[in-house]
């Protein structure tokens, strides 16, 4: 331990640390990274690239400080931390964000115009502009979104290398998101197929199974009867079957009606066949064993397509395709040719072009006019599908799109990646089962392409036939030396651009990847794959990947499918999983239910320092309520550390290799050595709230008690030999105590650790249990306890008699084995100058405890 620099401020303070201490870590590269290292010494950090659109809420500051925490306490632990910053910059968000900026909505047919000038504020009506010029306003947004994002996190005091920053948009993502594409497409595990999509209408995409949300939404069902064809019931008992469904509106999509095997009821109809009401459509009545027969009235129709359970009964049951909804969500405007009858084409005529819900309207009023309906409607409440970021209802339309194979078809694979995740350590351990139910309910494939602008194309074209038809079966791919690509903007190989859309010329394909295509490819991105073979050798696979439970569905399940397949491996040895933010309510925090508080301004307020303290206090994988109350602890933490350190620090300083050979310095030290045992275990097992729990309990002891029974000795009142035992121990808990508050606390430690120290206390050793032992010698952990336990009656009894800390005690009796009243003997001196103590009593007991009686 070095001697004291002397820099201690007059007046420590907490204002303005953060700009300070931010440019020193640039200026001296202190979280830099340090590519010589070999694997065995790096320590490599998946990290989550946050959504660039908009600003940051307080989740992020949240989830992002426990990343930190971890990684400081890695790079204190004698690793070299590789912790890039990412942000995701593509998808419907920015998109989104763009239109409502500017004031533009995308027109892919269009042609580019260099010359235009987004408006400086957005008009009425959104202006048609060209897929170029749209995702140029998308790049120049995310910029400037991303800039107020690091400039955020860099106040937050997150210790990455903001040298190794990268983009889910930049030419490096791209071309390794097409390339994975490509590799996929070549080994099978890609393919392109027309079959039914959940769609949403809004932005007219595909929607992936992991982009859903149920939501409670109100619904009427109507009991609808359908017409018995002739001879399908041999005794003529059965008229009409009634249905009861609240999509009366899909009435003409109807291709069955479908019941339990096992219902009694509808048992003598299987086989048989009933009409459409009205449309006149002659349609089977078949069984499945997904009919409720307690849902309604236990039979129901099948339309093509009203929802998932649709689909799978048209599957398994080889039912006809008959669609009636369009992309944008209203009756496709041509009568179906398997409507027939004079009524049924005049109904259809009649819903043709409408909304679902105006169908639905119309539907309801000609069936009950022409006497199909029974009874009254009946009010209820349902889960309906949404897109996660829709705002109407989903529907389902079939539509060409591209899927990877993730094991919702293919029982072997699905269980191969259910055993990658046994192959990861979890923190906390539960949330495997979150991985687990995911993978094991998949029901499809996954569906990566998206009918939208601003992402990474799909990388292929098709050639035309004589009449200008697409080859989907033919597709051409570009070589991977050429990605990334853009077959919109790009020809494909072998043709120039006037071929395009021309007979025996080529298309691009117009879709782009869902998001999570590209960044379930983070580590391959960051990592270097294959473009630094040297990068990708010491940090894949990544040790850490950190992310909220809410995506593990989605973000951690997509990475560990794409490197199974590519690498046939896991692409990290360790998942810590961060819960949500909660308003006061208990309630989610986030964009679109509008209650999220933005970190700007508690940053300023209260510290960063502060917020960070709030946020390690969560626990890992639990939902933490948002709480001012906190920060407002963490600052007086960060007071105290300064006011602490100034005292200590302020004392002469002892001569380096000074003994510490009072009994209550050496117990103190055993005491914060087994701090540091407990501290050091639960880092290492992710557990940072514990590490912060146990690093703050210690500190206000050290503080409330040990400070104030040793500093008059510390002063020299009991003897300069004497003194410089309470100078040394002390120095050494400051040392300590600061590296144990790093990970947390990074700004006032940092402050701290300049006045006496070389260097940052980030890039010191996070302390040894073993070389506080050996300071300790044979410190008794209980002399620290017994002394704090006699002080604290002394307190409480000039407490209860409202008297100044600092009024003189006549006697203390203490009563107790005769170990434990050795243990107060041995700091009785401290204790003397601490309480004002004129006399001590002692008398030997049974009891386990110390009885301690005062006397003013």
């Amino acid at each position: 331990m070095s001697a004291p620099l002397r820099q201690v401020p007059d007046k420590p303070t907490l204002e303005g640390l953060e700009e300070r201490w931010s440019g020193i870590w640039e200026r001296e590269g202190t979280y830099r990274f340090d590519r010589s290292k070999t694997r065995s010494e790096i320590y490599s950090i998946d990290t989550p690239p946050p959504t660039a659109s908009g600003a940051l809420h307080v989740g992020h500051v949240f989830s992002f400080t426990h990343t930190d925490c971890i990684a400081r306490y890695k790079r204190m632990r004698g690793l070299e931390v590789f912790y890039p910053m990412g942000w995701d910059d593509n998808g419907l968000p920015t998109e989104r964000r763009v239109q409502n900026y500017y004031g533009v909505r995308c027109d892919p047919s269009l042609a580019y115009d260099p010359d235009f000038v987004a408006p400086t504020e957005p008009g009425k009506d959104q202006i048609p502009i060209s897929r170029a010029n749209f995702v140029e306003l998308c790049l120049a947004l995310t910029t400037e979104d991303e800039k107020a994002f690091e400039e955020m996190f860099r106040q937050l005091g997150l210790s990455v290398d903001w040298a190794q920053m990268y983009q889910t948009i930049d030419p490096h993502s791209r071309a390794a998101s097409q390339r994975a594409f490509l590799r996929n497409l070549a080994r099978g595990e890609a393919y392109q197929a027309e079959a039914p999509t959940l769609w949403d209408v809004t932005f007219r995409t595909a929607v992936a199974q992991a982009e859903l949300e149920d939501r409670e939404r109100p619904g009427t069902y109507h009991r609808i009867g359908f017409p018995v064809s002739d001879g399908s019931v041999s005794d003529g008992s059965a008229t009409r079957i009634y249905i009861e469904t609240t999509r009366p509106e899909l009435l003409a999509a109807c291709v069955a009606l479908v019941a339990h095997p096992d219902d009694e009821r509808y048992q003598p109809l299987f086989g048989g066949s009933v009409r459409t009401p009205i449309f006149g459509v002659e349609i089977p009545i078949v069984a499945h064993h997904l009919a409720d027969p307690e849902k309604g009235s236990g039979i129901a129709m099948i339309c093509t397509f009203g929802d998932i359970t649709d689909v799978t009964w048209w599957r398994e049951l080889s039912l006809p395709t008959r669609p009636i909804i369009g992309w944008d969500g209203r009756i496709l405007p041509d009568v179906p040719e398997w409507i027939e009858s004079t009524e049924g084409r005049e109904l259809y005529s009649a819903i043709a072009g409408a909304t679902a819900f105006t169908a639905k309207e119309r539907m309801v009023e000609a069936l009950t006019s022409a006497g199909f309906v029974e009874g009254e409607p009946r009010a209820i409440t349902h889960a309906v599908k949404f897109f996660e970021k829709g705002d109407k209802p989903l529907e389902i339309v079939t539509t060409r799109q591209w899927y990877v194979r993730n094991g919702g078809r293919d029982a072997d694979l699905r269980e191969q990646l259910v055993q990658r995740g046994d192959q990861l350590s979890w923190h906390p351990p539960y949330m495997q089962a979150r991985y687990s139910s995911w993978v094991e309910g998949l029901n499809g494939d996954w569906l990566i392409s998206r009918q939208r602008f601003f992402g990474v194309p799909i990388p292929v074209w098709y050639p035309l036939d004589d009449s200008g038809q697409p080859h989907f079966d033919r597709p051409i791919v570009p070589e991977e030396a050429t990605l990334p690509v853009d077959p919109s903007a790009e020809s494909a190989s072998g043709f120039v651009e006037d071929q395009r859309g021309k007979p025996h010329g080529f298309i691009g394909d117009p879709d782009i990847m869902d998001t999570w295509a590209t960044s379930s490819l983070t580590p391959q991105i960051v990592g270097g794959w294959e473009t630094d073979a040297d990068l990708w050798g010491r940090v894949f696979p990544f040790d850490l990947r950190p992310q909220g439970h809410d995506i593990i569905r989605t973000w951690l399940f997509s990475s560990v499918l794409r490197a199974h397949l590519e690498e046939d491996r896991v692409p990290w040895t360790n998942v810590a999983i961060s819960g949500w933010i909660l308003d006061p309510d208990r309630k989610k925090m986030s964009k679109s239910k509008g209650n999220v508080v933005t970190p700007i301004g508690l940053l300023q307020e209260h510290g960063s320092d502060a917020v960070r303290y709030w946020s390690a206090s969560g626990r890992p994988g639990m939902d933490t309520a948002f709480d001012i109350g906190q920060m407002k602890v963490g600052r007086r933490l960060a007071i105290k550390i300064l006011n602490a350190s100034k005292f200590v620090l302020g004392l002469d300083a002892p001569e380096a290799g000074a003994a510490i050979d009072e009994p209550l310095d050496r117990a103190m030290l055993a005491v914060l050595a087994t701090v540091v045992d407990a501290a050091t275990v639960a880092f290492e097992d992710y557990n940072y709230s514990r590490a912060l729990e146990l690093a703050e309990t210690f500190f206000w002891s050290f503080c409330d008690d040990h400070v104030e029974l040793v500093k008059d000795r510390a002063y020299g009142t009991l003897g300069d030999d004497r003194a410089t035992s309470a100078k040394a121990a002390l120095a050494t808990a400051l040392s300590v105590q600061l590296k144990l508050f790093a990970p947390f606390l990074p700004f006032v430690t940092d402050e701290v650790w300049s006045w006496w120290q070389d260097g940052s206390v980030h890039r010191s050793t996070w302390p040894s249990a073993d070389e506080i032992r050996a300071l300790a010698a044979d410190g008794d952990t209980e002399v620290a306890s017994a002394a704090s336990e006699v002080l604290a009656a002394i307190r409480r009894v000039k407490s209860d008699a409202k008297l100044s800390m600092k009024h003189d005690v006549a006697r203390v009796d203490v009563s107790g084995t005769a170990v434990a009243l050795d243990r107060v003997r041995a700091c009785e001196a401290d204790l003397r100058t601490a309480g004002r103590v004129a006399e001590f009593g002692y008398s030997t007991a049974a009891t386990p405890r110390l009885d301690v009686s005062v006397s003013l």
